[in-house]
């Protein structure tokens, strides 16, 4: 057995793209229906690709269903916790963090134990962030920032 992806229904692909690619994946490929009126869109992270622009051990892989035909408001996907989260270990918990935040990413759980935060998706998803190695000494701003909304 060999792990594949998590697949995300999104409902705004490119501020989802832009997202991911903030948390720091790479798009590897992007596959439209005209039938099936769908768009998939894989990212992965540089250290899950096996090279030469293979996809590597594991990927997210964005969902965007088009809006109907008959002019009816597209499906909104609500409850991006229901599944629990995606997980990934970052070399500098601070940095990454600090990029999202610039970003216009809120941290909904700061790193304040210099090892754990969460961030959310533009659709909701959950997303933890894991200090690679051991934890960081705690650190300002993060070491005294609240929780914010839901993780």
């Amino acid at each position: 057995m060999h792990y594949l992806h998590t697949m995300l229904r999104v409902t705004d692909p490119e501020a989802s793209v832009r997202f991911f690619e903030l948390l720091g994946l790479k798009e590897t490929r992007r596959l439209e229906s005209e039938r099936g009126r769908y768009t998939l869109i894989f990212l992965a992270a540089d250290k899950d690709f096996c090279g030469q622009g293979q996809p590597g051990k594991a990927e997210v892989e964005l969902t965007w269903n088009w809006p109907p035909e008959d002019g009816s408001a597209p499906e909104n996907y609500t409850g991006g916790r229901n599944f629990g989260h995606l997980a990934y270990r970052v070399e500098d918990i601070y940095e990454t963090c600090a990029r999202l935040k610039a970003g216009g990413v809120t941290i909904n759980r700061p790193p304040r134990d210099g090892h754990m935060a969460f961030v959310r998706s533009p659709d909701g998803i959950s997303i933890e962030l894991l200090q690679m190695g051991e934890h960081k000494a705690p650190q300002e701003p993060w070491a005294s920032m609240p929780n914010v909304g839901e993780w």
